[in-house]
């Protein structure tokens, strides 16, 4: 048991680190159904002195969760689960099998963290950790058996949560498929039917698949395109002169190169009968549309700023964000091309 929890966290530790997040903005709601394996429960009957392993059937997993995606491809839920197994047999370590009747249901809270990632692939998988409390009930036992038990018992739990999800063509709708590993962590003494008996369960461990949909509350349409600005009669207009500044994927942060383009402009400035300089941002398709208009303004206000260290009064400059509009190299969506991800500096 120990291994695989290391085995978890070093993936859970590792892949953020490879990979790059899919942010999920703001609230969202997510619901799932599928089925729970739940492994065979130690059994001890304190009145009659036997154990074994009580073996269990998968029947069907009910989940639901509310959220906060923060933009960054972390996020955090509270989630909520029903699961339900049947009993099969009591297996006894003395004396065989006995059947059993009945079933068992485990249901309860959880708090998980999880963190979304982009692979380069149409799918994008998650990996998370939780922690709660789980309530499990023995329903309808084998009434006149020896050992058969009853009642409700809880116990602090863990799980593990590895998934992927699928955007729909519906705003903020995904497909998702969840695996989740659980653990009741504690012991439980439940009710036997011999008189004043109670019978005593070990951990509890299931291995839950499930298929869902999630669904981003707020998705706001991206911004329509800045109208062109009206053509103004001259008598002979300087032609404008653009140089272009390219970022790496994902980053706002200026490069050695993208320095001394920046210093070029600002000096070409000063010589030229310059009135106004333009400074645009834009983006690749990757990322969601309010994602990449605030990277587009994130990397139009770093130009800018360095264009004022070089000299340039604040007052000359006007800044534009576009996010993935007006593509440099048409692409689809979700396509990382570097000449998309730029600021043009145009001098007029």
């Amino acid at each position: 048991m120990k291994l695989r929890l290391a085995l978890a966290a070093a993936t859970c530790l590792a892949l953020p680190l490879a990979a790059h997040a899919q942010p999920v903005t703001g609230p969202y709601v997510s619901l799932g159904a599928g089925t729970s394996l739940a492994s065979p429960e130690h059994f001890q009957g304190y009145s009659s002195g036997r154990t074994g392993k009580l073996q269990l059937r998968a029947a069907y997993a009910l989940d639901g969760a509310v959220g906060y995606g923060f933009g960054n491809g972390f996020r955090v839920e509270l989630n909520g689960n029903f699961y339900r197994n049947t009993v099969a047999k009591m297996k006894y370590d003395a004396t065989g099998d006995a059947f059993f009747g009945g079933g068992v249901n485990t249901y309860g809270p959880m708090v998980n963290g999880l963190f979304d990632m982009d692979v380069g692939l149409p799918v994008f998988p998650y990996l998370g950790v939780g922690v709660g409390y789980q309530w499990q009930r023995y329903v309808d036992p084998a009434y006149g058996h020896r050992d058969s038990i009853s009642g409700t018992e809880g116990s602090f739990a863990y799980n593990i949560i590895a998934g992927v999800s699928y955007p729909l063509p519906v705003p903020g709708l995904s497909l998702t498929g969840e695996y989740k590993f659980m653990q009741l962590v504690e012991s439980r003494n439940y009710n036997n039917n011999v008189a004043g008996g109670k019978s005593h369960m070990g951990q509890s461990t299931s291995n839950t698949f499930l298929i869902g949909l999630r669904y981003q509350i707020f998705n706001p349409p991206p911004p329509p395109p800045a109208p062109a600005p009206a053509p103004v009669a001259a008598p002979a207009p300087a032609p404008a002169k653009t140089y272009l500044v390219f970022f790496d994927w994902d980053k706002y942060n200026l490069t050695p190169r993208a320095t001394e383009i920046i210093a070029q402009a600002a000096s070409d400035s000063k010589t030229q009968n310059t009135t106004t300089i333009d400074v645009s941002g834009y983006t690749d398709t990757t990322g969601t549309p309010q994602y990449n208009l605030g990277l587009s303004e994130r990397r139009a206000k770093a130009v800018a700023t360095q264009l004022v260290a070089d000299g340039v009064p604040e007052s000359a400059i006007s800044i534009h964000a576009f996010g993935d509009t007006h593509l440099l190299v048409p692409t689809g969506p979700g396509v990382r091309e570097p000449q998309n991800r730029r600021v043009e500096i145009v001098l007029q």
